[in-house]
């Protein structure tokens, strides 16, 4: 399985998200880099250099709620990353190719859409087909189990779709990667839906199959494995020390 550190950004600083409620992200402290506390740099250094794994999940929280892609950043992270065997995934609120293929320009790996910036399953599609179904990650957003939908997608009536029938819109547009991220869950360790994993994996048994929010201890990611999930996010749990990168080797398979 593999395991991504997540490194969530805000006006060029590292960020401590939890629960979800973004106006009261902090500087990240993290136990890998303490004497830097917010260097996103650094903290990407100490991802290779100290816990031996070389993927990394970017959510740039500027551009996802409306502001300036961090254009300056994301090629920053993406110059040091240049060279390892990994890829930096990013988050920027892309919800048409444009918007993709410009975060993919900084120097991104694969682009992920989420489902809270989304317009239209039409918009997904158009994403697909330029930029290719191996370059793109469907992040299927909860509040709590709750599917976090943007306007557009709202319904009048106040009915929304739930996670397997957002699965279900998303592969049929092309998608080949799922990402189930709970923000309700982050830097909680509630731990993440272990049920709605595995219908997931019974239902899309070919998908490439992510997850994230709520994981506190190795045990967690143990279960998210063991549910057949391909990957999962983490953040909390690393900077904390609770999952040291002994636990991420044990995991990966790696020797690092």
């Amino acid at each position: 399985m593999q395991i991504i550190p997540v490194l969530d950004v805000a006006g060029g600083i590292a960020v401590h998200a939890q629960a979800g409620d973004r106006s009261r992200y902090a500087p990240l402290t993290s136990e890998l880099i303490p004497q830097h506390p917010g260097d996103p740099v650094a903290l990407l250094r100490a991802f290779h250099a100290t816990l031996g794994v070389h993927e990394c999940y970017v959510a740039d929280l500027d551009a996802i709620q409306g502001g300036a892609l961090q254009r300056s950043l994301l090629r920053q992270l993406a110059e040091f990353h240049t060279g390892f065997a990994g890829a930096l995934l990013v988050d920027a609120g892309t919800n048409h190719p444009g918007g993709a293929l410009e975060v993919l320009s900084c120097g991104a790996s694969e682009v992920v859409v989420g489902l809270e910036t989304l317009h239209a399953f039409a918009d997904l599609a158009a994403v697909v087909q330029v930029v290719g179904p191996s370059r793109l990650v469907f992040s299927i957003d909860l509040r709590l189990g709750n599917p976090i939908l943007h306007p557009a997608m709202q319904d009048a009536n106040g009915a929304g779709p739930d996670p397997i029938t957002l699965a279900e819109q998303a592969t049929s547009a092309g998608v080949t990667t799922l990402l189930l991220l709970d923000l309700g869950r982050i830097g909680t360790g509630c731990g993440v839906d272990l049920g709605m994993l595995e219908t997931l994996r019974r239902r899309f048994p070919k998908i490439r199959l992510l997850a994230g929010g709520g994981v506190l201890t190795r045990r967690d990611l143990e279960r998210i494995r063991d549910t057949g999930c391909d990957g999962a996010l983490i953040a909390s749990a690393i900077h904390s020390g609770r999952v040291t990168a002994t636990d991420l080797a044990d995991l990966t398979g790696s020797s690092d």
